[in-house]
């Protein structure tokens, strides 16, 4: 009588694993935004698509307009849609938003106002970073070069040499 021949390393595992990765990957799909607005020109929708990137979700607030779910997010998007179809510019969009919910609405705050402070800070704290410790060690150098170490005396020299002779050591 003959035994079966094993089978192929592996071979069982393929369709498992297709299976096992479908499955796994099903619900990020599910979780997509799918948008189903019909713009009137390619150029308003990319426009829209650019806009709802720049956008903050202001439940959400580490996503964009277009990747969140939220229902303010969905609101928004709405809107932003109807402004987008109404003809008004993308300045007076984000004005619009800004008005509504706050300057954090926007991924790139304004360079004016209270916002300026967040463009100046890290260039600010990085010029602060440099100088702080360069000053330091300017003032530091002139007092080291300015002290030389002073000279051992004869009796220093003497105790400096019974240490490092092995056979003084030896003879205590």
């Amino acid at each position: 009588m003959t035994l079966p021949a094993p089978p192929i390393a592996g071979a069982a595992r393929a369709p498992r694993l297709a299976v096992w990765l479908w499955l796994c990957l099903l619900p990020a799909a599910a979780g997509a935004v799918i948008e189903t607005y019909e713009f009137s020109s390619p150029a308003l929708e990319r426009r829209y698509r650019q806009l709802s990137r720049e956008l903050r979700c202001p439940q959400c607030q580490n996503q964009n307009i277009a990747d969140s779910n939220a229902p303010v997010s969905q609101d928004l998007r709405r809107l932003l849609y109807r402004r987008l179809e109404a003809g008004a510019s993308d300045d007076e969009i984000l004005a619009d938003m800004v008005a509504r919910y706050g300057e954090f609405v926007r991924y790139r705050p304004s360079r004016s106002g209270p916002t300026l402070w967040l463009w100046i800070a890290p260039l600010a704290l990085l010029l602060a970073g440099i100088t702080v410790p360069l000053l330091l060690f300017r003032r530091a150098a002139p007092r080291c070069a300015a002290d030389p170490p002073p000279a051992l005396s004869d009796e220093e020299r003497q105790r400096l040499a019974a240490v490092l002779d092995p056979e003084a050591r030896k003879s205590r």
